[in-house]
């Protein structure tokens, strides 16, 4: 049944251009029942609940433990940004980044706050582009881009894809991490968990590489 279910997704994201379904890594089962209640208790029961699993495997390959040079934990928090985001929603507690659920929890609410920030956007594919951006490098950067995307004879500023993510002055390490951050997630690896909740799809959307 489950793969009945993945083949029929699959059918309808290819018309989309976006099909990449597999089965979800072993390592993501424990934290599946999680994901789906507190993607749904900050988004409504329509959330992208593929998505953010994507995002998880992205940042932390489901290895609650992890630290890169600058965050930690399954949802890879900088120290500073899991204090903010404590004191700016008193709901969730106390910063435990190494705490799965706590993780969890403030990526999908970390999400909905940039994402509500991004209604600019002219798709819900750009949007969520912005998003994801804003969560890998700061949101702060958005704007900075986006200023820089004005200045430029047709740069669309509302267009993340082909657009904004030609423009910017970040170092160029950071630069390629936070460009290709956004498509590893949607041309990627939501799509390995069709099955935990709604992908997002980007009809249309450019796939390669974001030139330097």
């Amino acid at each position: 049944m489950k793969w009945f279910v993945i083949g029929i997704l699959c059918i309808l994201a290819t018309v989309l251009g976006t099909c990449h379904a597999k089965a979800e890594p072993q390592a993501s089962l424990p934290y599946k029942r999680d994901v789906i209640r507190e993607s749904r208790a900050v988004w409504g029961l329509d959330a992208p609940v593929a998505l953010f699993a994507g995002q998880i495997e992205q940042e932390s390959a489901w290895r609650e433990k992890v630290c890169s040079p600058f965050a930690c934990g399954l949802a890879q928090f900088t120290p500073s940004t899991a204090e903010w985001i404590s004191g700016a929603y008193p709901s969730l507690g106390k910063a435990e980044p190494f705490n799965a659920q706590w993780a969890i929890r403030s990526l999908v609410r970390y999400d909905y706050h940039i994402h509500s920030n991004m209604a600019f956007a002219v798709s819900d594919c750009d949007r969520w582009a912005f998003t994801l951006s804003g969560y890998n490098g700061g949101a702060g950067w958005i704007a900075r881009d986006r200023l820089l995307c004005d200045r430029v004879g047709g740069c669309d500023a509302d267009r993340w894809f082909a657009n904004v993510e030609y423009h910017s002055r970040r170092a160029d390490w950071a630069l390629k991490e936070n460009r290709g951050y956004p498509k590893r997630i949607l041309f990627d690896r939501q799509f390995h968990y069709t099955t935990w909740g709604r992908t997002i799809t980007c009809p249309g959307a450019s796939q390669t590489p974001s030139p330097k």
